[in-house]
């Protein structure tokens, strides 16, 4: 998948930190966000690629879809966790797998609420 329309990534970090509960720490020299110190996105330390906390099964899909795109992480990847190419992604599609890697790690009451906003939004 060619990236339309491309987030760099100081906007991803602001995303990232846009949701709820979310803190940023520098760790291994580069940014990892986390909530309750439970981490669930890591950016290179050149911007290049974000590596997001995913389901195995989701990790498997993604890269059947776009291996260009999406990569098992290096350390984690047994986990789930999958490597994005931040050039070659739209931005809805990461916003999206943002979301989906914080809600492995929030609290149910900080997914449940922070859905009401969303809904309340449309």
């Amino acid at each position: 998948m060619t990236a339309g329309r491309r987030m760099e990534p100081d906007d991803l970090a602001s995303f990232a930190l846009s949701l709820p509960a979310v803190e940023e720490r520098e760790t291994w020299d580069h940014p990892t966000f986390r909530v309750r110190n439970k981490m669930f996105l890591t950016l290179a330390g050149d911007g290049s690629t974000a590596t997001l906390k995913a389901t195995p099964s989701d990790q498997t899909a993604l890269i059947a879809a776009d291996p260009g795109t999406y990569q098992v992480a290096a350390y984690v990847g047994r986990h789930g966790w999958v490597t994005v190419a931040l050039d070659r992604i739209d931005q809805d599609d990461l916003r999206e797998l943002v979301v989906d890697a914080w809600r492995q790690v929030a609290p149910r009451s900080v997914a449940i609420a922070y859905d009401q906003r969303q809904r309340n939004r449309r």
